[in-house]
């Protein structure tokens, strides 16, 4: 269930997607609000003992498509751009998963105070995030009712490229339900002041 503004109150529906085949992934963000508001977000990689290894990611806002290539030793930004990629970055779309698996492994104790730290590659620049978990909060979701879900909040560490400044890109705060395998079931994606999107879980399938 999509809510949020954007030169307007926004009211629609979004899709979560995770799909995997053997060792190769694909997870993707789908809104569409019409003529209003459309946004994709793609990612496609490896699955790795240490963790999702993105390699390719794109990203539709509205009429404007970016995208980046992340290979082996490098970063190919939108812009063609080259830059160092770090040990375990992310992107935009593949993040939910990584965030969701270290949270379901206990890699990262749910507790208030404990943060993940993550390199995140978007197409304007990379940079490092602090996922800080602010503790855990009861949901009233549409269909499932209360769910109990840990909330985490993104701040920005180091900077690399334009996506490090606030304002520039998508920044999304995530509620994880230990009991739907850690499953996001609120996803809160903002891009500068007063633009925002708020996603709430209706119904999860799996196949």
């Amino acid at each position: 269930a999509l809510g949020g503004n954007y030169r307007g109150e926004l009211h629609g529906d979004a899709r979560v997607l995770w799909q995997h085949e053997g060792a190769r992934y694909q997870a993707s963000v789908q809104l569409d609000v019409g003529l209003l508001l459309s946004m994709n977000l793609t990612s496609q990689g490896r699955i790795t003992p240490q963790g999702l290894a993105p390699a390719v990611y794109e990203e539709q806002v509205r009429q404007r498509r970016r995208s980046l290539r992340l290979e082996d030793e490098d970063i190919r930004l939108n812009s063609g751009e080259r830059v160092p990629r770090p040990a375990g970055v992310q992107d935009a779309a593949s993040q939910f998963v990584e965030l969701s698996h270290q949270l379901a492994t206990g890699r990262v104790r749910a507790e208030p105070g404990a943060r993940i730290q993550l390199w995140l590659a978007r197409p304007g620049g990379v940079d490092e995030w602090a996922y800080d978990v602010v503790g855990e909060e009861t949901l009233q979701l549409p269909q499932l009712g209360a769910v109990r879900a840990i909330h985490l909040k993104p701040r920005p560490l180091a900077k690399a490229g334009d996506a490090a400044q606030p304002g520039k890109g998508i920044v999304a705060e995530i509620w994880f339900a230990p009991t739907l395998q850690y499953l996001p079931v609120r996803i809160l994606l903002t891009q500068g002041e007063g633009t925002f999107v708020d996603l709430l879980v209706k119904t999860i399938e799996q196949k």
